[in-house]
């Protein structure tokens, strides 16, 4: 049976790719609320916890010790804090892109090598905000844009090694919506959106391509 380990995985987005490859994978559930972890690992048949403060360098390096093979590792923690460039300071610049960018590129070099034994695929949960940045989400397009970044710099890096796919999906039915659209003045409504599980498919649908194959980037909307 494959590992995964799937940050962000209490709710959301993250607890949606979960429970799209718990039928056949070994999961590592990422958080940092270690009872909303041991939910998610109760609910899964084969899963255990992964608490940790990923912005915490120690905290990773101990968490990630001894760890020698890791066939998937899925970012899909992060924030999204909003605002515009007259009204963001510093600190929340420094908060967005320790959490969106610093966390995922540090966990990926510590399991790198876990990931070069197990010929393994690294998955970035982007955003459309990685592709196109509006008015009010600077900080957080940044961010994203770096992911981007990161992931296009790895793929190259590890040539075939290791895949490397980014899944940029446009707005979906969270928690972090939620907050957005309150943001926005706008009423929240589920319907309006992506499922967590249809971002998950995406995720699915990457990991399960050939050998021979890689799905770089991805790019999923509501309809």
């Amino acid at each position: 049976m494959k590992t995964a380990l799937i940050t962000g995985a209490s709710r959301g987005i993250g607890r949606a790719i979960a429970e799209a490859l718990a039928p056949d994978h070994h999961l590592l559930i990422g958080g940092r609320d270690s009872a909303a972890v041991d939910a998610v690992v109760a609910a899964l048949p084969s899963a255990e916890p992964f608490v940790c403060e990923l912005t915490d360098d120690t905290a990773v390096e101990t968490a990630v010790a001894g760890m020698e093979s890791l066939d998937v590792l899925v970012h899909s923690a992060g924030g999204s804090p909003l605002g515009a460039v007259a009204d963001v300071g510093p600190e929340v610049w420094r908060d967005v892109l320790a959490v969106n960018l610093v966390a995922p590129a540090n966990l990926t070099r510590l399991l790198l090598p876990a990931l070069r034994r197990a010929s393994g695929h690294v998955v970035f949960i982007n955003s459309g905000a990685g592709l196109t940045a509006r008015a009010g989400w600077s900080a957080y397009a940044a961010s994203k844009f770096g992911l981007r970044a990161l992931a296009d710099s790895l793929r190259a890096e590890e040539n075939g090694v290791v895949k490397v796919t980014s899944i940029h999906p446009g707005r979906t039915a969270t928690d972090m919506q939620r907050a957005v659209r309150e943001f926005e003045g706008e009423p929240f409504d589920p319907k309006e959106f992506l499922s967590p599980e249809a971002v998950a498919a995406t995720v699915r649908l990457a990991l399960d391509a050939p050998a021979n194959a890689s799905i770089d980037t991805l790019t999923i909307r509501p309809v």
